[in-house]
């Protein structure tokens, strides 16, 4: 399952209907700006995602994962009724 970097899509249980909660595997390349103080202290001041991936999505509530996980376009998720739960 790819995903273009930033994009923010909603996913959708087709076993049980959930909406809300999933756990989400992704991998990422990332170029960051660390600045350390003379303490040693990092502090990470500005993150550019150059590639992510969703590696594997399982639904929270039932465990399912693979194709029963429908990822749903923004248009879709922005009109959809709320979920009740």
């Amino acid at each position: 399952m790819a995903e273009e970097a930033g994009a923010a899509r909603q996913f959708r249980c087709s076993a049980c209907g959930n909406l809300t909660r999933f756990d989400v595997t992704v991998s990422r390349r990332v170029k960051e700006f660390r600045h350390f103080s003379v303490g040693g202290d990092l502090t990470v001041e500005s993150v550019e995602v150059l590639e992510e991936h969703v590696d594997a999505v399982e639904c929270r509530w039932c465990k399912a994962s693979g194709d029963a996980i429908e990822l749903r376009s923004p248009a879709v998720a922005e009109n959809a009724e709320p979920a009740e739960g």
